[in-house]
């Protein structure tokens, strides 16, 4: 039978709590995505980070309201596994954070290559995941 533990000692612990903040700040950085895209997207602050009309806006709202959601659904997944790992549940834990950092980071690379002209705001989505996946993967392989 295979191990599939999660093995963590005084190795790697400093790198897997550098992660799962990395992956904490990843959360917060998708639940305002969600606040924008599914409570304020006609407003002013909204139209302005994502550089949409009122119109514009008004005629995408449902669209934009839907993939809040995805975000905040990936938020959760997130701060659902630092505190499963928190916890002691650490093979849960890791691989909720894996999966919704993970999932961050795809759709920030989406976002990226399909328009170039939002690298910025691409970027802002992917590196801190991106950063939680390899500081966590190297602190689990250190432990």
């Amino acid at each position: 039978m295979a191990d599939i533990s999660v093995r963590t000692n005084e190795g790697g612990s400093g790198v897997v709590v550098a992660g799962l903040v990395l992956a904490g700040i990843a959360g917060l950085i998708h639940v305002y995505i969600f606040y924008l895209e599914s409570v304020v997207w006609t407003g002013a602050r909204a139209r302005a980070v994502f550089g949409t009309s009122r119109e514009e806006a008004e005629v995408t709202r449902q669209l934009a309201f839907n993939q809040g959601f995805y975000n905040l659904f990936l938020a959760v997944a997130v701060v659902v596994g630092i505190v499963a790992y928190a916890v002691g549940a650490h093979p849960v834990g890791a691989t909720l954070v894996f999966v919704g950092a993970g999932s961050m980071v795809a759709a920030g690379l989406v976002l990226l290559l399909s328009a170039p002209s939002k690298a910025s705001a691409a970027l802002k989505q992917l590196l801190p995941p991106l950063l939680a996946v390899v500081a966590l993967a190297a602190g689990l392989s250190l432990g």
